[in-house]
């Protein structure tokens, strides 16, 4: 790989920081009311580790698609095409859960989400490894979120 261009970098890890803020912004800010009105699956964490973990998997999300846009791979425009697509997705669940509270809707989100992500990683692992092996914490994380996204449906419908 070349020399790091920080800002570059910046720009994808601030960006990918910015869609989560702005899926809290559009969420309507009740996060932690509405979570705590739901009965939660077994293993359900606290209100609180959501944020955390977010910023943290933004963060991988936004080195590792840096990563990827300073390849030459003939792949890494597709892969990246693919990044925003679920980075999309990714925005909408909150608003779908929280502002409109659609557990339904959200289970459909996730199950969306989930599978671009899994790909997504593949698709950067192949690529270059060490992008494959940032996301492997966002397929974990999203996957445990499916979990809970649909666990939540099945114990409040």
């Amino acid at each position: 790989m070349k020399h790091i261009k920080w800002v570059e970098l910046l720009i994808y890890v601030i960006s990918a920081e910015l869609v989560g803020a702005l899926s809290g912004i559009a969420s309507g800010g009740n996060f932690g009311e509405f979570y705590q009105s739901l009965q939660q699956p077994p293993f359900a964490p606290p209100g609180w580790l959501f944020p955390v973990a977010w910023v943290l998997l933004y963060a991988l999300m936004g080195i590792s698609a840096y990563q990827i846009s300073r390849t030459e791979h003939s792949q890494g425009n597709a892969a990246l095409k693919l990044y925003w697509i679920q980075l999309a997705v990714n925005f909408l669940w909150s608003p779908v859960f929280f502002r409109f509270h659609s557990l339904g809707g959200a289970a459909v989100v996730i199950l969306v989400l989930l599978a671009l992500v899994t790909v997504m990683a593949v698709w950067f692992w192949r690529i270059r490894r060490s992008a494959g092996l940032l996301n492997i914490p966002y397929v974990l994380w999203t996957a445990y979120a499916t979990y809970l996204t649909l666990g939540i449906l099945k114990l409040n419908t």
